[in-house]
């Protein structure tokens, strides 16, 4: 209900008077504010005494550094960080997934025993794995090709067992390589130089090779010269440190084995692969080992055989052989070769060549024997089979299954053909490109931070979450190789990385990776952490890298911010320096850098260590 106003004179009463009044206050405060500002005013002297003690040159320079820095929560004084103990020397050469105490617990059947056996999480170790006495940083490429300090892998066995076939000497305080091998006695250049009467290595043509067995891995050595980059690999057995040799050398190389589960590689990612004398029983499981080169050989691509049984009728006594069990096991590599569309293309002494049809249309196959509804690149810690992985399929006669590659270099930057036709899911042309842009712009920011970026001083180089392989790309130089590393559990980009005639692994990084300790000079992680968050704990990862580090070796990472100082309080605890920095696009960008450094210690007797070179 309304209410009647009874009294409309008295608003018309108030109203002049409201006005008056505002007029006066709005005159006060103009007077007040003019005898203030005439200098007569109080407040003005004050004003002037804060100017007299207030230092104006504190801004006279600019602080370009990071300061998004990591807030400790307030703990209670009592509580104190506790900084991770060194190992003991005893684990100066620790392989977390291939020990020999835990191997010998394994069937030897298939080498079983000398596959990936990692520890329960309540056995691993967490402790600082330690250099040995005496550590030394490599020779510079590329004279480590042909020296090491004896002091980084002081083990003499192989100076005695091959010193007639000139795998390594020992001289002084250095091992030297003469680049000599089993089956290449003339040395590795001039066996190279044979193969290359066969295979177009010159051109550019052949970029990724696959060394199975591969010693001190001196054809990997010698083949860098000539641009090509081979992945060679090793079981940890009596032939002590061969890959910690090989690794030491400068050359790409990991502990590995063809027993009974897939090699961590995709499908048709080597343009040759070779055996030299690997004692590789080629014929054996109705030739699942040679199904499983052929998985990963890529259709036009090369495998080499040197060594028995090739050229039997000269050696059948010197290997303790009979003619018929020898002639009889080149007759099934010979059927074997057929079955995988294979056509020999040279045999000369101790070496046969074949190579891999460019399709299947040509070739004489059995259908059941091929793989069923399987995807190839699925690999990791799977059982291999006794079936042969089929071609993609192609159109005509001449086209190249899979997909054409360019020549290297052009190949490094090229649309891969993975990415062309579909294959990777979410994966496009556009995006490809997009994402080498972004890379080179990283990589610059880093040669910011650390000057020694592309110089000898980084030589084996590791990316933990390697993507497209962009990272490795914008560093492509001969100073340097990058061990491309695609977790499990991340988008399957493998063959993309090898189709750009990079080379890399599949590894979960919940375990230890299969190298040995002091291995890479240089690692660098994008969202590794964001993507392992939940499923292994931070500090495992990061004593892994501490692990494969070398001392006075660097770490770059980037990730999320509050993700990085989890990590960054982690690496408080390790013999790091460390600095976060911002995102080279500026302090709003959540993503940021952390950058460090391994301090050089080694281990001594009674678990006590030392800092002194």
């Amino acid at each position: 209900m309304a209410i009647k106003n009874n009294n409309p004179s008295g608003n018309r009463t108030r109203k002049p008077v409201s006005v008056f009044v505002a007029i006066g206050l709005c005159c006060f405060f103009y007077l007040f504010g003019t005898w203030q500002k005439s200098g007569f005013g109080k407040g003005d002297s004050i004003a002037l005494e804060i100017t007299k003690h207030t230092d104006c040159n504190v801004f006279t320079k600019l602080d370009f550094e990071s300061h998004h820095n990591y807030v400790e929560i307030a703990q209670p004084p009592k509580q104190k960080i506790e900084a991770f103990k060194p190992c003991d020397v005893k684990y100066t050469d620790y392989t977390p997934c291939q020990e020999q105490d835990r191997a010998m617990t394994f069937p030897r059947e298939n080498m079983i025993y000398r596959e990936r056996h990692c520890p329960p999480d309540d056995e691993k170790l967490r402790c600082l794995v330690p250099a040995p006495k005496g550590y030394k940083t490599p020779f510079p490429w590329p004279k480590s090709r042909d020296y090491a300090h004896y002091a980084n892998v002081p083990y003499k066995h192989l100076t005695v067992e091959k010193a007639v076939q000139h795998w390594v000497e020992f001289k002084g305080d250095v091992f030297k390589f003469p680049g000599g091998g089993t089956m290449f006695p003339q040395g590795a250049d001039a066996y190279i130089d044979e193969l290359a009467s066969v295979i177009p290595i010159a051109d550019g043509s052949v970029r990724t090779a696959l060394d199975t067995g591969c010693g001190v891995a001196s054809w990997g050595a010698y083949l860098l010269k000539r641009n090509v980059l081979a992945m060679s690999f090793a079981p940890r057995d009596n032939h002590e440190a061969q890959v910690q040799f090989a690794l030491e050398r400068g050359v790409p190389a990991v502990v590995g084995v063809l027993g009974t589960v897939h090699l961590p590689y995709p499908s048709r990612a080597f343009d040759m692969a070779q055996c030299s004398r690997c004692l590789i029983p080629w014929t054996a499981n109705e030739g699942t080992y040679l199904k499983e080169v052929d998985r990963v050989l890529r259709p036009g691509g090369y495998w080499i055989l040197s060594g028995p049984p090739i050229n039997w009728k000269t050696y059948y006594q010197t290997w303790k052989r009979s003619k018929k069990e020898v002639q009889a096991e080149q007759r099934k590599i010979e059927e074997l070769a057929e079955q995988l569309c294979w056509e020999k293309k040279y045999e000369k002494g101790d070496l046969a060549i074949w190579r891999k049809k460019v399709n299947d249309r040509s070739c004489q196959r059995n259908s059941a024997a091929i793989c069923q509804s399987k995807d190839a690149d699925d690999v990791w810690y799977e059982k291999m089979e006794s079936c042969i992985t089929p071609f993609p399929k192609v159109a005509s006669s001449k086209e190249v299954a899979g997909g054409e590659l360019k020549k290297f270099p052009a190949r490094l930057n090229a649309v891969p053909p993975r990415i062309a036709k579909g294959s990777v899911p979410g994966v496009t042309a556009d995006l490809y490109n997009e994402d080498n842009k972004i890379w080179r712009k990283h990589v610059s920011r880093y040669k910011q931070l650390n000057t020694l970026i592309g110089s000898t001083r980084y030589r084996n180089v590791m990316d933990m979450n390697a993507g497209l392989g962009g990272f490795a790309a914008a560093l492509e130089s001969p100073k340097l190789w990058v061990m491309n590393v695609v977790p499990n559990i991340a988008k399957n980009t493998l063959g993309v990385i090898y189709e750009r005639g990079l080379i890399g692994i599949y590894h979960d990084w919940c375990e230890g990776f299969s190298t040995y300790p002091r291995t890479y000079d240089l690692i660098h992680a994008s969202g590794i952490f964001s993507l392992y968050k939940g499923k292994c704990k931070f500090e495992d990862i990061l004593l892994e890298m501490d692990r494969i580090l070398r001392p006075e070796g660097a770490i770059i990472l980037r990730d999320e911010v509050d993700t990085m100082n989890e990590v960054r309080k982690i690496t408080g605890r390790m013999r790091w320096d460390v600095k976060l920095v911002d995102h080279e696009d500026g302090p709003l960008v959540p993503e940021k850098i952390l950058v460090g450094v391994k301090q050089y210690w080694v281990g001594s007797s009674g678990n006590s260590t030392s800092g002194d070179m």
